[in-house]
């Protein structure tokens, strides 16, 4: 394939694809490849607007965020038992190796398995079975609590979560879902007693709605990390506040853009926030439901925001930094990456 010109220089699509990656925003469910989905559709009785894998490209389009959030309801309507977690993890991992993503920490929804009959803690350990049936990635797990189902049914998760953390290789909470309808706050208690448990809290904030989220995030919820923070680059003390305290934010482009979150990728304020001085990194959020990858999306911050093969290896090693494996793994992963072949290309 030929080099792409961008206005920042040449773009290798092959070489983004060698290049050893790390993901930190990335739902479990959102990912999940078309073909395992048809599987779970075909066996669940089929759907009248998909008859194959084929159709679901046109299945999961948005006209916003609210659509999204409808269809992702729908999607997971077909996770009904706990072989199907399984089915679905084993998929996930497979693809995140196929694209040389060494290691991500991703995101599950196990809110609303009761209304299948499923418990909370079968469900993590089912997704960890399907995990460990693919050696060549690392994956760690966030439980999503979900927003929208209140702070109650998050503290309830939160404890079946934490019995079978450690096994199920769970390291921290997250918090998505409706943010412009059920802002952060309430959720205070809940993220004190993820911490007294022992796990890492990060939350979507700045996504949807505007800086007093992410503010709301830091202040009051006291997270180790923000999950898109795209409304930060509206306020500047909050611009410097990440920057100072190199509060990692993980960003999405991709997704911003297919939610309506943004309308353009050259209005996506990540180039602000690599000049500001934030740690950042870059993710997919919900490839299989957006149409992305992770090399994909490199290649449009190179084509579409100038972006150099220096600063997407900065990109690389900002998510390193910003994970939530103990020093010596951390700087393990960091040496393995480096010394990796493909790294310079």
């Amino acid at each position: 394939m030929p080099p792409i010109e961008p206005f920042g220089g040449r773009v290798r699509p092959d070489w983004l694809e060698r290049l050893p990656k790390v993901e930190l925003h990335l739902h479990l469910e959102g990912a999940i490849p078309h073909p395992a989905l048809w599987e779970l559709i075909r066996k669940y009785g089929g759907d009248p607007l998909v008859s194959g894998p084929a159709d679901l490209p046109a299945r999961f389009r948005y006209r916003d965020f609210p659509e999204f959030i409808e269809k992702w309801v729908w999607k997971q309507g077909f996770l009904r038992e706990y072989d199907d977690f399984e089915l679905i993890s084993r998929a996930v991992a497979a693809d995140l190796a196929r694209q040389r993503i060494w290691y991500a920490e991703v995101h599950f929804s196990p809110t609303d398995v009761s209304r299948h009959g499923l418990e909370v803690q079968e469900v993590a350990l089912a997704v960890r079975r399907g995990l460990a049936g693919v050696p060549d990635v690392v994956v760690a797990l966030i439980a999503d609590l979900v927003r929208d189902t209140g702070p109650e049914t998050a503290a309830r998760t939160l404890e079946k979560v934490a019995e079978v953390a450690a096994r199920a290789g769970v390291l921290g909470v997250g918090l998505g879902g409706s943010e412009q309808l059920y802002p952060p706050e309430p959720f205070a208690p809940v993220y004190e007693r993820a911490r007294e448990l022992g796990l890492r809290t990060t939350a979507h904030a700045g996504e949807v709605a505007g800086p007093e989220s992410i503010w709301g995030a830091i202040r009051v919820l006291r997270v180790d990390r923000i999950d898109h923070g795209t409304r930060a680059a509206d306020d500047p003390s909050l611009m410097a506040y990440l920057a100072e305290r190199r509060l990692p934010v993980t960003s999405c482009p991709g997704s911003n853009l297919a939610t309506g979150a943004v309308g353009a990728i050259e209005l996506h304020p990540i180039r602000q926030f690599v000049d500001a001085g934030v740690l950042v990194s870059v993710s997919t959020d919900d490839p299989a439901m957006f149409g992305l990858s992770l090399a994909g999306e490199m290649a449009s911050l190179q084509t579409r925001l100038g972006f150099t093969d220096v600063e997407v290896r900065q990109l690389v090693l900002n998510a390193v930094e910003s994970c939530w494996l103990p020093p010596s793994r951390k700087a393990a992963l960091h040496a393995r990456i480096v010394s990796d072949p493909a790294w310079q290309g």
